[in-house]
């Protein structure tokens, strides 16, 4: 059976590289789980968050 939704737009398989939510989310969310339970352990939690809407605004500037 395949995983692939009916109606997908790719005919035989998914691009090479091409990244999708399921598999972001199985990246980002322990990296960002640490990250966040770090700052809170050090006391720093503020900076962590400051320093995280910074890169994810940049990266909004730089991909538009």
């Amino acid at each position: 059976m395949s995983d692939f939704m009916p109606g997908s737009p790719y005919f035989d398989e998914r691009p090479k590289g091409l990244l999708t939510w399921p598999k972001l989310l199985k990246i980002g969310l322990p990296i960002t789980l640490l990250a966040f339970s770090t700052g809170y352990y050090f006391d720093v939690l503020l900076e962590v968050m400051l320093a995280t809407t910074l890169l994810l605004g940049v990266t909004a500037v730089i991909r538009r």
